[in-house]
């Protein structure tokens, strides 16, 4: 049996995708809604480092998936007028990966690095003196006959970015010149996002619609923008000029997702907390099997989305679940000792 990817509709389609998700990346500081410290701070270090001739410090982002650390590269590197080369911690496998990356950087470059803390802990040993001194040092060949050779690099700038910081290595983090951690949005500037990338879609869309996505968008700017074009894709199908309220109300609740944002598999997590451990407190390793969910993807994924609606606390003792989920859930707690 053929798997999707296999489709050839699927590959075109994915790209599409891609492309959309490009556009609607904002691309300059005005039209990047909410985090306005960091956007400060990052105008200030660029600035400064612009006024000096020199390439600015390497940063860290970290924050949940798609709050917009990617996006944040990309404006440090327009505001500097340089290029930004694109990888990935996992991607990184050996020495040679490394040096093939750093030593195509041009001057002032931007090289950004996805999942940083993945990065393996020997091709660290290479990227310290390439951070601080911009050298990389390369061992070639083994044993007696093995020698060191130092390659020369141009000044960069690396960004980081990873949703687990407590996972870098303490010499990696405290190379970052500054590190920044992204928040989940206001719910006011979720409809500003919406609302600018359904001009960019050329979508005719409602304001009481926006509100229902922006409610619905787990306070993160990837997750509205997905949801959007969800809606987009019912009121096509409807043959509605205009995406309404009611048809974003019915798109979303066709998509299982509540008007708190909760998808499928965060109920499920909160069921299994529920149901087979009374409310908690468990720990992680038991959650996951018990939700036949991966311990990364809980960790990444939904924890903290479920943490900041105040529907489970993380205690000594592992996960408990609130008095709130029960009441979202429409369920009663056994017994008093089961809510925090």
């Amino acid at each position: 049996m053929s798997s999707l990817s296999d489709n050839p509709h699927y590959g075109a389609q994915k790209q599409d995708e891609e492309v959309l998700d490009s556009a609607l990346r904002p691309k300059t500081w005005e039209d990047y809604v909410g985090q306005s410290n960091i956007k400060e701070n990052l105008r200030i270090i660029l600035t400064a480092a612009r006024q000096r001739g020199q390439s600015p410090d390497h940063l860290l982002f970290y924050g949940n998936s798609g709050l917009g650390k990617t996006t944040l590269a990309h404006l440090v590197a327009l505001e500097m007028g340089k290029s930004i080369k694109m990888t990935s911690g996992p991607a990184i496998e050996r020495a040679g990966d490394l040096a093939a990356i750093l030593t195509n950087l041009s001057e002032g470059d931007v090289l950004f690095i996805d999942e940083i803390h993945r990065i393996h802990k020997s091709i660290e040993e290479y990227i310290y003196p390439a951070m601080e001194d911009y050298k990389l040092n390369l061992i070639l060949g083994k044993g007696p006959m093995a020698r060191t050779m130092e390659l020369q690099l141009p000044h960069f700038t690396m960004i980081g970015a990873t949703t687990r910081p407590g996972l870098l290595s303490a010499p990696l983090r405290n190379r970052f010149g500054a590190t920044f951690q992204l928040n989940f949005y206001r719910p006011e500037d979720i409809e500003k996002i919406i609302a600018r990338s359904a001009n960019i879609l050329s979508i005719s869309i409602e304001p009481d619609a926006i509100t229902v996505i922006a409610k619905r968008s787990r306070f993160t700017p990837r997750v509205a923008n997905r949801l959007l074009k969800r809606v987009r894709d019912f009121a096509q199908v409807k043959n509605l000029g205009t995406a309404t309220k009611e048809i974003a109300e019915h798109a979303l609740e066709s998509l299982e997702v509540d008007h708190m944002g909760l998808e499928p598999g965060d109920k499920k997590i909160l069921l299994a907390l529920i149901e087979k451990f009374g409310g908690g407190p468990v720990g992680l390793q038991s959650l996951a099997a018990a939700a036949q969910e991966e311990e990364d993807t809980i960790l990444d994924l939904y924890e903290p989305y479920l943490m900041q609606c105040g529907f489970i606390e993380r205690t000594p003792k592992g996960r408990v679940v609130s008095r709130l989920a029960y009441e979202h859930l429409g369920l009663t707690p056994k017994s008093k000792n089961q809510l925090f």
